[in-house]
């Protein structure tokens, strides 16, 4: 039987991807070794010769790479004139092999202005690190074409673009945020070429020295970029998967987390050996990966007869007429304000007092947005039980006052926004903690934990325990064992809250199927885990002493708060019934808030 046209072309458009992987990579080869500057000024000849005769290492090295280049041309070219013999008309295979020829040409035409402008070997200008940036960008362009031809030539399906809601816009960011991150990368690597260091900390403290050149102070940067784009990455892949869900869709959100998390492992062993060229090559290669398995995603995600969880049932349409107050029900302003109490006291507490208005009012509107976004992408997974549930059973996803599409796109609007105020009101490290809360409460609590297990709040109420790292960081710009402090105190504070209000609303959560620790062990066990916790949360508030972070102040407040949550959870203990589990549940916020309110005040007196 004879082998299908487009079969054949469906595995030569594979080996093309690969092999423009493969140049990309020796492209990289080219830079980490200060060859590209190996044939002079000169293009396309090396040298001014067509064949350079007696070459250098350095010239043989840049001449191989132009050589390689130029078959990669070639390919693309065979790739482009067999897809419109073998597609008809508006077939997408067509649409992605004339995209990688358009992207062909300007990699071509990039890389020659790198060598006609002199932008090779020790040139340290500001166009350089620009065009080096560029060049990433379309090398990233021009994959995802020959990805997307392969795909289609394989017999992948057209792409609906329109009215995707939030799948479309957190895809797009995703794709934009690792295409940031790859840029970032591009001027990170021309920084470890041109301005080697000695160790990491030689690294940092120059690029915290004014005067230092900007690829120097740009290069701190890199790593906590790539810790921001791949929690997001990672988040967005398991969302899509589960609004657009199939085996596929699936697969490739958890590759792409595994895959992920080798990069940033290789990154750290990148800095760790002072960036060697192999190891360079590797994590680039594994960068090229990452954007691929994303791009992949992407369209499995958006193919048009991909299944459309929002849209499935009527439920889920929303019935229009939405006001400010239902936007602003989906941020669950009651839940956060106690999030926001501990981000704000420990920026105060960081501070020793005032931290200035400035990151004030980044730490509320910032920490706000990031916290709202998550409580809104909770309504939207949550929303069937919520339906079922007396105390959810009017929020404006169940009500349908706002569809799951627009309370999806609100919360990506809100999460982009607050990062940006983080970011530029404080600091990166204090945008990526924001973003981190965020998606543990939604990925490992809601979409993981919830539904499984009742170690949900144990693992998953670590999500709350985010907002004074958040604060503490917006002030100094890093994370000491006492900020680490604020994170356990909360950590080991939440089972003994929320397991005081799953005692009150336990009938509830058994209806729904919702394995909360009261509905799985029953009442006995719950009040003796709370008492336990309350117990470990009270030497926990202590340790700040015994570290010299705080005096006699807080000593005295601290004792008085904790023999008063130890006495009610004796209570709870003795009699487990709904007044005694209320009134622990309210002055477990009572506690947390006055307990970081002592803190703040000893640590400015």
């Amino acid at each position: 039987m004879k082998t299908p046209a487009w079969s054949r072309l469906a595995g030569y458009a594979w080996g093309v991807l690969l092999w423009n992987v493969l140049v990309a990579l020796f492209g990289a080869y080219v830079r980490a070794t200060g060859s590209g500057a190996g044939c002079g000024a000169h293009w396309p000849t090396c040298n001014g010769e067509v064949i350079p005769r007696a070459p250098q290492v350095e010239t043989l090295i840049e001449f191989t790479h132009r050589a390689t280049s130029g078959l990669a041309f070639l390919s693309v070219l065979a790739l482009f004139l067999w897809a419109l013999r073998a597609f008809p008309k508006g077939h997408p295979a067509r649409f992605g092999a004339g995209l990688a020829l358009f992207f062909m040409v300007t990699e071509s035409l990039v890389g020659a202005s790198l060598v006609l402008f002199g932008w090779t070997a020790d040139n340290v200008s500001r166009e350089r690190a620009v065009v080096q940036m560029v060049h990433l960008a379309n090398t990233y362009f021009l994959l995802a074409a020959l990805a997307l031809t392969a795909w289609w030539a394989s017999g992948g399906g057209p792409l609906r673009l329109r009215g995707q809601g939030a799948v479309g816009l957190a895809l797009f960011l995703g794709l934009l945020a690792l295409l940031f991150l790859g840029m970032s990368g591009a001027v990170t690597a021309l920084g470890d070429l041109l301005f080697p260091v000695g160790n990491t900390l030689e690294a940092l403290e120059r690029s915290l020295t004014p005067g230092e050149h900007f690829l120097v102070r740009l290069r701190v940067l890199h790593p906590l970029i790539a810790v921001s784009v791949g929690l997001y990455v990672v988040f967005a892949g398991y969302l899509v998967a589960h609004l657009r869900p199939s085996s596929l869709t699936r697969r490739l959100a958890q590759g792409l987390a595994y895959l992920y998390g080798v990069q940033l492992l290789a990154g750290l062993i990148n800095v760790a050996l002072k960036a060697p060229v192999w190891m360079q090559l590797l994590h680039l290669l594994l960068a090229y990966a990452v954007w691929l398995l994303f791009v992949f995603l992407a369209v499995s995600a958006l193919e048009r007869d991909a299944k459309r969880v929002e849209l499935g049932e009527a439920v889920h349409r929303g019935t229009g007429g939405a006001t400010w107050r239902d936007y602003l029900a989906l941020t669950k302003p009651r839940v956060i304000s106690l999030l926001l109490f501990t981000a704000l006291f420990g920026a105060l507490i960081a501070a020793k007092g005032w931290p200035g208005l400035g990151v004030f009012l980044a730490v509320a509107l910032g920490g706000y947005m990031m916290a709202g976004a998550a409580n809104a992408i909770n309504m939207v997974v949550d929303r069937d039980i919520d339906a079922r549930m007396k105390r959810t059973a009017k929020r404006p996803t169940v009500t349908q006052r706002v569809s799951s599409r627009d309370a999806l796109l609100f919360a990506f609007a809100l999460a982009v926004l607050g990062f940006a105020v983080l970011w530029w009101g404080a600091n990166l490290l204090a945008a990526t903690l924001a973003l981190m809360g965020l998606i543990w409460y939604v990925l490992v609590y809601t979409l993981y934990l919830k539904r499984r297990t009742w170690h949900n709040i144990v693992i998953g109420g670590a999500a709350g325990a985010f907002p004074p790292l958040v604060g503490f960081a917006a002030v100094t710009g890093e994370l000491s064992l006492f900020a680490w402090y604020l994170f356990a105190l909360i950590f080991f504070w939440t089972p003994v809250h929320f397991w005081a209000l799953a005692l009150m609303i336990q009938d509830d959560y058994r209806a729904v199927g919702v394995p909360m620790l009261p509905v799985v062990l029953g009442e006995r066990a719950t009040v003796i885990q709370i008492a336990l916790y309350a117990l470990l949360t009270a030497l926990i508030s202590l340790m700040p002493l015994l570290l010299g972070e705080l005096g006699l102040l807080y000593l005295a407040a601290s004792l008085l708060l904790n023999a008063l949550l130890l006495l009610k959870s004796l209570a709870l203990y003795r009699r487990p019934e709904r007044r005694t589990a209320v009134s622990l549940y309210k002055y477990s916020m009572l506690y947390l808030a006055l307990l970081f309110a002592a803190m703040a005040v000893d640590r400015a007196v």
